[in-house]
């Protein structure tokens, strides 16, 4: 299974686009592009594959692996980039401007229930990032 993820990129934050199969599958929200810099950038372009992860904090969530310079990128639920992500990627049901979206809980719900089923039958999951054109 692949994922694209369309983004745009904004002085105070990223957005962007998740499809599957061409099919919206929910928007994103992401720090804005300062190269790659740890807790202040978004991660770069690029093709990462998606694992499986549980932690008390964020429960059952994905995980993007090897990030370039990077440790710990997840994809989970928050509405604000610069107050709530160091990193990560949100997904979000509704774009409310650069950085900011609304019903973060509802989009990781149904990204995850789109994607755990093909990990847990050992399907690999890529996510594909690229820049919206």
């Amino acid at each position: 299974m692949e994922l694209q993820l369309f983004r745009t990129y904004f002085p105070d934050g990223t957005n962007g686009e998740l499809w599957c199969g061409g099919q919206l599958v929910c928007h994103t929200i992401e720090l804005p592009w300062f190269n790659n810099q740890r807790n202040i950038s978004c991660i770069p372009e690029g093709t990462y594959r998606l694992q499986k992860r549980f932690v008390e904090k964020y429960q059952w969530h994905l995980m993007i692996q090897k990030v370039s310079n990077r440790q710990w990128i997840l994809i989970h639920s928050a509405n604000n980039a610069l107050k709530q992500l160091r990193g990560c990627i949100a997904p979000v049901t509704k774009l409310e401007r650069p950085g900011i979206g609304s019903f973060s809980r509802e989009a990781v719900k149904k990204l995850n229930d789109l994607v755990f089923p093909a990990l847990d039958k050992g399907e690999a999951v890529y996510l594909k990032i690229s820049v919206k054109l």
